[in-house]
């Protein structure tokens, strides 16, 4: 089945999923530490100014009069922001496992992701550590000689950066918390997972998706060699360069998202000379976790998971549950007139040389409404949107994508039929509310 529209094709530049990119985007410490090396190269330089300053002095004055009566005043600057940044810190550190219990009991523990890779939560968390290293290396750096013959350093330069990080740390810590805030805040979450949603669904349609050629049944089966997890991303070029190498097509067997183990079938190769299972296993990006890159259906679960845990009789929330539907229904629209075959990557040759499996149609619609229905088939108000979402889809969808969607209407009614007894009760639930109930 193809349905996009014949025609030059625009080059598609596809970046690999880098492990170590993704681990230190998914750790807290990276951060942490470059900034607290950064404080102990700022400290060293700034003691050296310091020392600059007071040798300057002598060398124009003769004295260092005017230096000792600062002298005291900058020592207790420094001192008081050494005592107070880490509390602060606390303070920051606090906040940020709040923030994380509250997301993952409210919304999904698939929403964690949003604020373990907060750049501004790094960010605020570093400056404030490097702040407290900082002043404390100061500290250690100081000249507590009373004697001008003797004095070598007044913390000038030293307690002008102390202040400039102070402040800068405040500014992010303002930030920080107004960021927080709005990631606590169901809308926004939502808004969040739906943008990147639509970024992956945009650069699918660059992807080459087309009819796989057939699998003969004497194609060869390789197994998985490499390490337990989630498959994240393939690496295209690799792959690529391997299957022209021996001169073969290779058919992945799993799709982005599915859980692979040692012995799981990975890929079915068409030729003569199938490669080795370890070099598949190399090109393979495996992780404990699913990411939004290239994964179709990884944004349609996140927002079933926010919408299902909001029916859950301990939540019982079904406004946000609508909320969610919206932005799936948002995402279903642009998929109506999407293509669904696999994609097929060429080498330069234009030979197809690897054969990458992605979801369906049907298999998006299954996914985006029914735990939605079988959890919502008792929340009015979660039925009116589903019905205003199919009636709306339906209107526009061509012939092609309609039968899914009609099932799914069928479904719907049924399963509210079950759960309500009362015609007047059924046919107000079932009636299209683009709102839900107001």
């Amino acid at each position: 089945m193809t349905d996009r529209q014949t025609g030059p094709r625009p080059p598609v530049r596809y970046r690999p999923l880098s492990p170590l990119r993704e681990h230190l985007r998914e750790s807290f410490w990276f951060a942490p530490l470059l900034a607290c090396v950064a404080a102990v190269l700022l400290a060293g330089l700034t003691a050296e100014l310091d020392e600059a300053v007071v040798s300057q002095s002598v060398a124009d004055t003769g004295s260092v009069d005017e230096l000792l009566r600062f002298n005291s005043a900058a020592k207790s600057v420094v001192s008081t922001v050494s005592s107070a940044m880490l509390t602060f810190i606390g303070v920051v550190f606090s906040i940020s496992l709040v923030a994380l219990q509250m997301a993952a009991s409210q919304f999904s523990p698939r929403v964690l992701r949003l604020y373990v890779r907060s750049r501004l939560t790094k960010a605020a968390f570093s400056v404030c550590l490097a702040t407290f290293l900082f002043a404390l290396l100061v500290q250690f750096s100081y000249d507590d000689s009373t004697d001008p013959a003797k004095l070598t350093s007044v913390p000038v330069f030293s307690s002008v950066v102390a202040v400039l990080l102070v402040v800068l740390s405040l500014a992010l810590f303002v930030l920080y918390v107004q960021s927080t805030m709005r990631l606590l805040r169901v809308p926004h979450v939502i808004d969040r997972v739906a943008n990147e949603s639509t970024a992956v669904l945009l650069q699918y349609r660059l992807m080459p998706a087309e009819p796989a050629p057939p699998v003969p049944d004497q194609a060869y089966t390789l197994l998985h060699e490499g390490r337990s997890g989630v498959l994240r991303d393939v690496n295209i070029g690799r792959l690529l360069r391997i299957a022209r190498k021996h001169d073969a097509v290779l058919h992945l067997v799993p799709r982005i998202g599915d859980f692979i183990a040692p012995g799981t079938p990975i890929v079915r190769v068409v030729g003569e000379r199938p490669p080795r299972p370890r070099r598949i296993a190399q090109a393979l990006n495996v992780g404990v976790d699913r990411t939004m890159h290239q994964d179709l259906s990884f944004g349609f679960r996140q927002l079933v998971d926010i919408a299902i845990r909001a029916l859950s009789p301990a939540v019982n929330d079904p406004t946000t549950a609508v909320q969610a539907v919206d932005r799936i229904h948002q995402l279903l629209a642009m998929l109506l007139h999407e293509s669904f075959g696999d994609l097929c990557h060429r080498d330069r040759q234009g030979a197809v040389r690897l054969v990458e499996p992605v979801p369906g149609w049907s298999a998006v619609v299954d996914l985006a409404f029914t735990e939605i229905r079988l959890c919502g088939a008792g929340h009015p108000q979660v039925t009116r949107r589903l019905t205003a979402a199919l009636d709306d889809l339906l209107r526009i969808a061509p012939d092609r994508r309609r039968p899914e969607l009609l099932e799914q209407q069928v479904l719907l009614v049924r399963a509210v039929t079950q759960e309500q007894g009362d015609p007047e009760v059924r046919a107000f639930a079932l009636r299209p509310d683009r709102q839900g109930i107001g």
